[in-house]
């Protein structure tokens, strides 16, 4: 039956060619083919007759037919006279070369600094330069302050380190990449966000829910992707400087230079330094840490838009140095081995030095007569030592990683269908030492992966993609993904995705602030692959709700978001007994539920609102039962204000942005088996925080900003438990729920030669 079905619509396709009497197309600008929107009113008319037609809204026109038809004229007012010839009916897709001497017409907007998508077909917004400048991105841990999807936290009372959360999951839930390229995973995970400096960030691109099989098999929660400044259109010269009263200190230099007419390179130096020592709270330990960071970036770009070739090399090193602990601690004298005899009056203290290598290449190539169709390559290596060692603990880690991937993208008929596809390769070895104890393992996958994406040009898209990963480790499996975009009703949308993900955990790697205590660590080996535990399974299902509106005559938009990650198997990080630090495979549910609203209001000129709401519901089932996960507020609300005075002639104006956040009260981990003394709450309190920042322009070139971070002045009292005596066994320093130093004023400059 199915053949007969087949044959008898093979049989009736010339019918239904020779009897076709319309001719169908679309009509795109060729200096813009990725926005997959047509030209309107496109006059297009068949040669030497007057049969003609016009372009819809979205570039499609349809016009009368006959076989003595072949050359068909396409005219709009800007762009070259096309004449066309027609060789089948199969619908037409061509592209329009604007003119190149029409009179310059300059149309202003007010630039938005957060872009949410409304035709992407993933939840998908994105964050630009303007935006970053709101507060003091000293580096990309520090640039999510003012983004409601993103949760900023400290991972530990010693480091300062900043660490970010999405969807209730932390961030190794999160692929977080570089121009696409796999970044801040593995050794780095930690720290690896402050080692991109937020003068370097062109823009960040943020996806919720499972991203795109493009970029790998790992992602769970969402994907963060960084742009980097590009070399022929960054600045010839940029220079940040930044001063803080918590006693950093930082200077980011770029210089770009023209090659050739083809080439560009730049040159970016970053440098930090805190060498004040601060205890605020009085507890004998520093509220941050001492610290030295060199950054260097070598970049290289390569254009032939007449040929359609385009490349960027990038070698980057960097030297990070961390010093923690009692305020008089010093590393020459006071360092203790796990064989030292304590003394009664011994220093507590901690050193990080971090020394990474970065090189990365991409090449791609849009084929010059079907800009629909291109090709790219990318390829990347990196070195990661890190030596540390906190009181009596040790951790180094060395992690050489390789990263390459080759995909092809092209359409299926016409752009309305297009499909992504390639192939990926991936390189991990890891040394760490623990302790006395060495722990190894080689980790390579060779994946597959196609992505079909399909867009009416109306109210209906989706993506759809599938990869096949063989991983030494991990096994052969495939990985589904799903997005899906509606348009119910004008200047709405409504997404839902689907996917799957899988990751091997680093235990070590990602939660090296558990060494800063004295718990005893404790791995389940239940004979899995990594280090005796099997890798994270994760599926996440989402939902989102986008409506415009206009009130009081003034722009707005609110969103709805709703997303759930349920995990088959998850490696579990169990610290509710204060004297150990327990890794076992789940044995259970572990569900992480996030709902937002969100809105965004222009409420004058101007003056933008945006505020948030979000509930979080994160449960796992520990070994002591159904708990919270820990640290994690169930509520939270985001406000953000801008507003900015009228452009002058001269370039100046002023800029004002506030910050606020309340976070709700957040489980703690039970302490109850420690002396009283060292015991906490089951919950902390509820706080709010507040940051400002007033930025005065003077010239397009030049600027100067002041800000303060915590002006509310919100302390975490005892953030250090047992800090009377460190190498006791109730000294734990990782149960942070808030702010430790207390409030702090910046103040900086920048400086460009355009």
């Amino acid at each position: 039956m199915k053949k007969f079905i087949i044959s008898s619509f093979l049989l009736l396709i010339p019918y239904i060619i020779f009897s076709q009497t319309t001719f169908k197309g679309m009509i795109m600008d060729k200096n813009n083919p990725k926005d997959n929107l047509g030209v309107v009113d496109v006059t297009v008319h068949w040669l030497n007759t007057n049969v003609s037609a016009i372009t819809n809204k979205k570039g499609w026109f349809t016009i009368d037919y006959k076989p003595e038809y072949k050359k068909l004229v396409v005219n709009s007012l800007g762009y070259k006279t096309d004449t066309i010839t027609i060789t089948s009916l199969k619908p037409l897709h061509h592209f329009l070369t604007q003119e190149n001497d029409l009179a310059e017409i300059i149309v202003k907007t007010e630039k938005k600094s957060t872009y949410k998508s409304f035709f992407s077909t993933e939840n998908e917004f994105t964050v630009n330069s303007e935006e970053l400048l709101k507060a003091a991105c000293c580096n990309l841990a520090e640039s999510f302050e003012t983004n409601p999807s993103i949760d900023v936290s400290f991972s530990d009372a010693l480091t300062g380190t900043r660490q970010i959360q999405m969807l209730g999951l932390t961030s190794p839930y999160l692929l977080i990449t570089q121009e696409n390229i796999p970044s801040v995973r593995g050794a780095s995970q930690v720290f690896g966000l402050t080692f991109t400096p937020g003068t370097w960030v062109e823009s960040i691109q943020i996806t919720k829910g499972a991203g795109s099989v493009v970029n790998g098999f790992e992602s769970v929660s969402g994907q963060i992707n960084t742009e980097l400044v590009k070399p022929f259109t960054d600045n010839t010269f940029f220079l940040n400087a930044y001063s803080s009263l918590n006693g950093r200190l930082e200077l980011n230099t770029h210089f770009n230079e023209r090659v050739s007419e083809k080439w560009q390179t730049g040159f970016y130096i970053h440098g930090n330094y805190r060498g004040e020592k601060f205890d605020n709270n009085n507890d004998n330990f520093l509220d941050a840490p001492l610290a030295n960071q060199i950054n260097v970036m070598s970049r290289w770009q390569f254009t032939d838009a007449e040929k359609g070739w385009v490349s960027f090399i990038n070698l980057r090193f960097l030297n990070d140095e961390k010093q923690t602990g009692e305020i008089d601690y010093n590393p020459s004298t006071d360092r203790v081995y796990q064989n030292t005899k304590l003394s009664s009056d011994q220093v507590w203290g901690s050193e990080i030095d971090t020394k990474r290598f970065d090189a990365s290449a991409k090449l791609g190539y849009v084929f010059p007569e079907t800009p629909y169709q291109s090709f790219g390559f990318q390829a990347a290596f990196s070195q990661h030592q890190q030596d540390s060692y906190f009181g009596l603990n040790v951790y180094d880690i060395k992690h050489q990683s390789v990263y390459s991937n080759l995909m092809f993208n092209s359409i299926i008929g016409d752009t309305r269908s297009k499909f992504k596809t390639g192939l990926s390769f991936t390189y991990d070895d890891y040394k760490e030492l623990v302790n006395l104890n060495n722990f190894k393992r080689n980790e390579n996958s060779l994946g597959a992966f196609f992505e079909y994406a399909f867009n009416n040009l109306d109210n209906f898209s989706l993506t759809a993609g599938l990869r096949v990963d063989t991983h030494n480790l991990l096994g052969t499996f495939i990985t589904p993904r799903l997005h899906l975009r509606y348009v119910p009703w004008e200047d709405s949308v409504l997404r839902a995705s689907i996917g799957r993900g899988k990751r091997s955990a680093n235990i070590f790697a990602e939660n090296q602030q558990l060494f800063a205590s004295s718990r005893q660590i404790n791995i389940d080996n239940v004979g899995g692959s990594i280090y005796g535990l099997n890798p994270e399974i994760a599926w996440n299902y989402g939902v989102s709700y986008m409506q415009k509106f206009n009130m009081f005559n003034k722009k707005g938009e609110i969103t709805f978001d709703f997303y759930q990650t349920d995990f088959a198997n998850q490696v579990v990080v169990d610290w509710e007994n204060p004297q150990e630090i327990s890794f076992y495979d789940l044995n259970g549910k572990s569900i992480a539920n996030s709902f937002q609203v969100e809105v965004n209001y222009n409420v004058a000129a101007h003056f933008n609102l945006r505020t948030a709401y979000k509930y979080f519901d994160v449960a796992t089932d520990y070994k002591s039962g159904n708990l919270q996960k820990p640290i994690q507020p169930k509520n939270r609300f985001f406000a953000n204000l801008s507003y900015e005075t009228n452009l002058e002639e001269n370039g100046s104006q002023w800029k004002f942005d506030a910050t606020f956040n309340a976070i709700g009260k957040q489980r703690l981990p039970n302490t109850s088996s420690n002396p009283i003394q060292y015991q906490l709450s089951k919950f902390s309190n509820p706080f709010q925080t507040l940051n400002s920042q007033i930025t005065k322009v003077f010239s397009n070139k030049f600027e100067v900003y002041v800000g303060a971070e915590n002006l509310t002045n919100v302390q975490q009292k005892n953030p250090i438990l047992a800090s009377d005596n460190p190498f006791g066994s109730n000294f734990d320093s990782t149960i942070v729920y808030a702010p430790i130093f207390g409030r702090a004023f910046y103040t900086g400059l920048r400086f460009k030669i355009i």
